[in-house]
């Protein structure tokens, strides 16, 4: 396929139709988690995400596996206050822990903050989402009686001893227009691909066997797959490298952020 030509959204259809009937593919890109992506890419004979359609800017092309509980990225997006450099500043001095590979990988002193958190449950350190629709406000909240104290007694000890059994202050938060904008320049209309997998010895096979025309995002269905755990927050940072702070998604439930969803085959 000549990359500088251009084909309709019909004509793309119809090419996912030819790699669903080809059955099961081995994988040329093996042992990662783009590897589902990388291997349609390959087949569409396009650059990563690089769709050769009018208005391609305003689409991307989204596969993952079929059936699998990992969490997909949908963006970076750090906490507010900004000036309070939250996660570098409070989360991971103030209440990290011991990195398991301090001392070894890392220096003795290596801290770790990691906290995949939601807004349904507490996690066993005492951090959920709260969704404040009064204040627009997504917070990441700190409740001490939460800890399971049997499982993290010395950390709590560190805690008691500096004072820190109590609420976040500041807390953490994101507000809803600065969610609002993330999201909506991210989560562009998209050919939504849903591949089975298997392994042959080693090898990994795709079968392409559903695609959908994911359009218009909604950030009220957002907020809703906050409130429901199926968006969780994600923090991963250790002492002097900050990796990030994630909104992720549980896996296949990506249609869930549009007003329109389309199974086209």
């Amino acid at each position: 396929m000549d990359k500088e030509q251009f084909f309709s959204k019909e004509d793309l259809i119809n090419k996912l139709k030819e790699i669903k009937e080809m059955g099961w593919i081995k994988t040329k890109r093996p042992g990662n988690d783009g590897a589902v992506g990388n291997t349609l890419e390959d087949l569409l004979e396009i650059t990563e995400n690089n769709l050769p359609i009018p208005n391609a800017a305003e689409w991307e092309l989204k596969a993952q596996r079929k059936n699998t509980s990992s969490l997909t990225t949908l963006f970076h997006l750090e906490p507010s206050p900004q000036a309070a450099k939250i996660v570098s500043q409070i989360l991971l001095p103030k209440y990290g822990w011991p990195h398991k590979q301090a001392g070894k990988k890392y220096q003795i002193g290596e801290k770790s903050f990691r906290s995949t958190t939601n807004a349904v449950n507490y996690t066993d350190r005492g951090f959920k989402i709260l969704v404040d629709k009064d204040y627009e406000k997504i917070k990441f909240h700190f409740n001490p009686e939460k800890i399971n104290k049997e499982k993290h007694g010395e950390w709590v000890i560190g805690l008691e001893e500096n004072f820190l059994i109590k609420e976040l202050d500041p807390e953490p938060y994101w507000g809803f227009r600065d969610l609002m904008y993330k999201a909506g320049t991210k989560l562009k209309n998209a050919f939504y691909v849903l591949a089975e997998n298997k392994y042959i010895e080693k090898d990994e096979y795709f079968y392409f066997s559903d695609v959908y025309i994911l359009k218009e995002f909604n950030f009220d269905c957002f907020i809703k797959c906050i409130e429901e755990g199926n968006i969780l927050i994600d923090y991963d940072a250790r002492t002097g490298h900050n990796h990030g702070t994630k909104f992720r998604i549980k896996q296949n439930l990506w249609p869930k952020l549009y007003k329109s969803v389309e199974k086209v085959i």
